[in-house]
């Protein structure tokens, strides 16, 4: 009975390791170049490219879109990314968050919302 119980627990804490160590679903990674459809609330619409590096759960990139070229920066946790930019406009200083469910590895979809009172909106983007 000792010997049962001893292979159950090494056996569960094995499990629990190998849990915690497994790396990031590789289908996760957002490295490359993807192609964004903004819809805001307000009904303007925009089509800007993200290029996105993923190290972990570390996101670095950049914004090309209507509001100019800006680094990005985020974080990606299982199947959520989240990630951000900042920029002025008529000396205030704003700053874009997009929230997103990775769908697979070549796409997903979320929402926006640009801080001071600025749109919200819904995207879907399509790794190139």
């Amino acid at each position: 009975m000792k010997k049962t119980m001893l292979i159950v627990v090494l056996f569960a804490s094995i499990t629990v390791v190998a849990g915690v160590a497994r790396p990031n679903n590789p289908a996760n990674d957002l490295s490359g170049t993807w192609v964004f459809s903004v819809d805001l609330d307000s009904g303007a619409h925009g089509e800007p490219t993200f290029v996105f590096k993923q190290e972990k759960e570390n996101l670095t990139g950049s914004y090309d879109g209507p509001l100019g070229k800006y680094n990005v920066t985020g974080t990606v946790k299982e199947n959520k990314a989240v990630f951000a930019f900042e920029f002025t406009r008529d000396s205030v200083k704003y700053k874009a968050t997009y929230n997103g469910t990775i769908e697979s590895g070549t796409k997903m979809s979320g929402t926006m919302e640009i801080t001071e009172d600025g749109p919200k909106g819904k995207w879907t983007a399509t790794k190139k």
